[in-house]
């Protein structure tokens, strides 16, 4: 086991994807000899090459463009957005090229293609950088949707990601790039499609996933002291949800919350919600509570974007209210 920070957990997951299989490359916005913006990247042009660690121009269409055109020749690219939201600029390359055209193509070509970067609320980024593209993302066909949350998780959900021959937004949080863990020194990959139980409990399931799994560990801690038995489960799996999991607790508690950074309106927890009524309807005892962002752009001001996103003593109350 060795402890490393999150950002260094998707660097060793890079690093090692890439000396293992020669078609694996990074292109972006100062991902070669700056590193990266958050040093995903750091020192690896000197190991890999200019080539393979390419520093594209601030072009995001462009360089998503390349990406899918590589993809389509059998390598495998991993396109680092700076700021996920500088990549609604290439939004036409990911819905019209990145999700279709496996399909349009009659499956003559593979998409083995990773879009990941940093993204969600982060502290006083301002609106434009503080987007929560996973809902912008979540309705185009033939995209698979993973948000990383621990350093284990991300470095073995990010092999998983470079391995599969289909397109991956692999969504990281501007806030955990510094979050330290243990994780295992040999090889090892994660499943794409399978949520985590963070903890077991029986009195209510709550939902969560990137960031809002600590300001839920947060709340959790407060509510077992007063005698409450919650369980955690973390989606991981944003497109496809796993459906299997969240029905097995909710058969189990009965209750559920989502608390998500996402906006309410038609957000994670919106289409979370609609297919809980629509296959686990019998099993519950009262509606699917969301916590989830305010419907506004995220304020520059620390109080006032404090103020936009779930808070545990948010949490703390809702699951008070429920359950008693």
């Amino acid at each position: 086991m060795k402890k490393v920070f999150l950002f260094e957990a998707l660097h060793a997951a890079t690093d090692e994807e890439m000396a293992k299989d020669p078609k694996v490359l990074v292109l972006g916005e100062d991902v070669g000899h700056y590193g990266g913006s958050y040093k995903v990247t750091k020192d690896l042009h000197l190991k890999y090459g200019d080539l393979r660690l390419l520093d594209t121009p601030i072009a995001e269409n462009s360089f998503t463009g390349l990406a899918v055109g590589a993809a389509m020749t059998g390598l495998k690219p991993i396109v680092e957005g700076m700021n996920m939201s500088f990549l609604l600029l290439a939004f036409n390359q990911i819905a019209n090229n990145v999700g279709m055209l496996r399909y349009t193509s009659g499956g003559q070509f593979n998409l083995p293609l990773v879009i990941r970067g940093p993204g969600g609320i982060g502290r006083q980024l301002g609106p434009e950088h503080s987007q929560r593209l996973e809902a912008y993302f979540q309705g185009i066909p033939g995209l698979r949707i993973v948000a990383c949350s621990t350093p284990y998780n991300a470095k073995g959900l990010l092999k998983s990601a470079i391995r599969s021959q289909n397109p991956v937004i692999f969504f990281e949080h501007v806030l955990l790039y510094n979050l330290q863990e243990n994780i295992p020194s040999e090889d090892y990959a994660l499943p794409l499609d399978k949520a985590e139980i963070v903890r077991e409990g029986k009195d209510i399931t709550i939902l969560t996933y990137s960031r809002m799994r600590y300001n839920v560990i947060q709340a959790v801690d407060k509510l077992i002291t007063d005698n409450y038995d919650p369980e955690i489960i973390d989606l991981i799996s944003l497109k496809p949800l796993d459906m299997e999991s969240i029905g097995k607790s909710i058969q189990k508690t009965h209750r559920v919350i989502i608390v998500e950074e996402c906006m309410k309106t038609g957000g994670i927890g919106a289409e979370l919600t609609a297919q809980i009524n629509e296959i686990f309807f019998d099993e519950l005892d009262g509606p699917v509570i969301r916590l989830s962002s305010a419907d506004i752009p995220t304020p520059y001001n620390g109080k006032l974007e404090q103020a936009t996103i779930v808070q545990p003593e948010q949490i703390i109350n809702t699951v008070k209210q429920i359950c008693n």
